[in-house]
């Protein structure tokens, strides 16, 4: 292991990167998949923890373990049951799992095996209040929300991440703006290619920001700046053809968009959910489902392939219908819903569309967010 981390600091060098701030080292075995494991995190304000599921062929979940995090989560002002207000807070790579911990500052780093964790690393954050994280190949990238927003980035050195302090980014959002939990930052990811970074700033600018990536993992100094007025881009995914699909809170609509070379994005589509409140989205083949936080359920949109969307319709949820996983044989959808702190469990069939086997309540994690479904 240390030797890995000292190949990365040694990359680092090679690239004349200067500021780097390492992890202390710690041994780790090869992940191994012997089950099917659905992870969620409870953003516990005493203590945030991963719980951990296994599932059955049908989609029910059953409760393995309970992992802490050795961080705190953390609830921004307004918030209800959306306490970070954000997605991606709980990302899958490689082996790894990565979690934010917004009350502490800090990413919790663990290694999957099969359905149980291992705690390797919890770094900081390069910010304050982290809600959402972006993983490409080595490089990984923070938001963290608070402060006006700033987005930090890091080189995976075998299972531990290093912080470089020249890749920290400001965003310069209006840090005083509220609601807070409107006015942050949502969601960040990389392209398809890796060739940029977007940023989501929900209603402080209501804007995509667009960040080129260098060919050795540097973001430019400032983002291309896609003002979307009144929409609210909240949170991010791509179709297969690497066009952005961006869930907006403020026309309560799916809308698609190409991302031009340049950092310019080019609408495409926009369907209406006709709920309250959509803010996130998951996709699954060439279907995408968007949680209606306002309403208590999904809205199901099929891509026709150029960016065009088709409505499947909506399914009830039970309240406060937050982030969304769907597990990696595309099986079964797993929506968490923060008014009970409830994950709901569905059958997705062929079409599309959603059959409810169930629920079960994670402990502690009312207004939690972060779901991923291996």
């Amino acid at each position: 292991m240390k030797k890995s981390i000292a190949l990365g600091l040694a990359t680092l060098a090679a690239l004349g990167i200067a500021g780097v701030t390492a992890p202390a080292a710690s041994a780790a075995s090869p992940a191994h998949h012997s089950y099917a494991p659905v992870f969620v995190q409870t953003d516990g304000l005493s203590g945030n923890r991963i719980v951990a599921y296994s599932r059955n062929s049908v989609g029910d979940l059953s409760e393995l373990n309970s992992y802490s995090t050795h961080g705190l989560g953390g609830q921004l002002t307004g918030s209800v049951v959306d306490h970070l207000a954000s997605q991606h807070s709980l990302v899958y790579r490689s082996g790894l799992l990565y979690a934010v911990n917004a009350g502490s500052n800090s990413i919790s780093v663990f290694r999957v095996h099969g359905s149980k964790l291992k705690l390797l690393q919890v770094i900081g954050s390069g910010g304050s209040f982290p809600v959402s994280i972006a993983v490409k190949g080595k490089l990984v990238e923070v938001l963290n929300a608070r402060n006006g927003g700033i987005v930090q980035g890091f080189l995976r050195a075998g299972s531990h991440l290093v912080r470089v302090q020249s890749w920290s980014r400001a965003l310069g959002l209006n840090a005083s703006q509220t609601p807070e939990f409107t006015s942050t930052p949502g969601d960040i990811a990389f392209t398809p290619s890796g060739s940029k970074v977007i940023v989501t700033t929900k209603g402080n600018g209501s804007a995509i920001d667009v960040f080129s990536v260098s060919s050795h993992g540097t973001l430019a100094s400032s983002p291309i700046v896609n003002t979307e007025a009144g929409a609210v881009p909240f949170a991010l995914s791509f179709d297969a053809h690497a066009n952005l699909v961006v869930a907006e809170a403020g026309t309560n609509s799916v809308a698609t968009y190409t991302v031009n070379h340049d950092g310019t994005v080019t609408p495409i589509d926009q369907q209406a959910t006709g709920q309250s409140a959509t803010c996130w989205i998951v996709r699954s083949g060439s279907n995408f489902y968007a949680s209606n936080a306002g309403s208590g359920s999904i809205t199901a949109y099929r891509d026709g392939g150029s960016g065009t969307l088709t409505s499947l319709g909506n399914t009830v949820t039970d309240g406060g219908t937050v982030d969304a996983a769907v597990s990696h044989d595309a099986r079964n959808l797993y929506v968490q819903t923060g008014a009970t702190g409830t994950v709901d469990e569905y059958r997705v069939s062929s079409a599309g569309a959603l059959t409810r086997v169930g629920s079960v309540v994670v402990p502690g994690a009312v207004g939690g967010e972060g779901i991923v479904a291996l």
